[in-house]
């Protein structure tokens, strides 16, 4: 700033001069051209950029403003790019065959014709033809490799050209051959009922039981047991055949008791009275000797 009022200092002197050296009356030739020089010249000088604090009467001066600008970077926004996704289908070129519920294979379009396979869920067979119903389609055997079956289309889904396959004709429909139920001829069985019948003695005491053989074999042995449950005492009898006593003199005796005979039977001997004891009898027989074959046991508790 100092500089530039130096140049404006200057300016005004140099005009002072010249009109101190004009003096009133005289003529000089060439006095305005040499002020008119003198002033182009200073202008000229000071044709640059001043601040217009103080200007001078009668000067023109010419002002240059420079301003400053910062430009700041741009922004970038990143542009995302988006890829479509393709979704191919691809359709086979034979028939297939699937099933969402496992699925027989018969040798026939039907329930009559025998079961030789199956498929299952999550299987997938070639299909060769139809029915004339198109309910039922001839596939390869999922369980056999050469061979052929006709499944059922309740739960099945096909895909491929399956609407040009062939009808095929089915198979003739197979005879029921009826299988005779066999004749069984049942096992024969032993079975009796037992009842308390009375007590006897002679010198010693024993029981007496009615049996009848309510079976459908004869029975022929047997294993007497009998306990007194007040003394503890308990005595066991084993014998082939079947023995009554009747007092001191009369034996009846049976070698087997047949389908519907009754019988009694007397108990293995006590050596003093039961009267008034409470006795349980348990009484197998059965239908062989020495215990053997096929057995029944019967008990029964009472008092003499």
């Amino acid at each position: 700033m100092s500089r530039y009022k130096g140049f404006i200092f200057l300016g005004f002197a140099v005009l002072s001069a010249g009109l101190a050296c004009a003096i009133p009356g005289l003529v000089a030739p060439d006095g305005g051209a040499l002020s008119t020089a003198a002033a182009q010249t200073v202008i000229a000088g000071l044709t640059q950029t001043v601040s217009p604090e103080t200007p001078s009467p009668g000067l023109e001066l010419t002002l240059t403003l420079a301003s400053t600008f910062t430009l700041a970077p741009p922004t970038l926004t990143p542009t995302q790019t988006l890829t479509p996704t393709l979704t191919f289908t691809v359709t086979p070129s034979i028939p297939l065959i699937s099933v969402s519920v496992n699925t027989n294979c018969r040798t026939g379009p039907g329930k009559v014709y025998p079961l030789v396979g199956a498929l299952l869920v999550g299987e997938v067979a070639e299909v060769y033809g139809r029915d004339p119903t198109g309910n039922y389609w001839y596939i390869r055997n999922p369980d056999s490799s050469d061979g052929f079956c006709w499944v059922w289309g309740e739960y099945a889904a096909l895909t491929g050209p399956f609407l040009s396959l062939p009808v095929f004709t089915p198979p003739p429909t197979p005879t029921m051959t009826l299988t005779p139920t066999p004749t069984i001829t049942p096992t024969p069985s032993p079975n009796f009922t037992i009842k308390y019948e009375g007590m006897d003695s002679c010198s010693e005491w024993w029981l007496e039981v009615r049996v009848k053989n309510t079976g459908s074999t004869p029975l022929r042995s047997m294993k007497f047991k009998i306990k007194d449950t007040v003394t503890g005492t308990e005595i066991v009898a084993l014998a082939d055949g079947f023995v009554n006593l009747d007092g001191c003199s009369t034996t009846f005796t049976k070698d087997k008791l047949a389908p519907g005979d009754e019988f009694i039977i007397s108990s293995p001997l006590f050596s003093y009275d039961p009267t008034g004891n409470k006795m349980r009898v348990i009484l197998t027989l059965c239908t062989q000797n020495s215990q053997k074959g096929r057995c029944v046991t019967r008990r029964i508790s009472f008092k003499p």
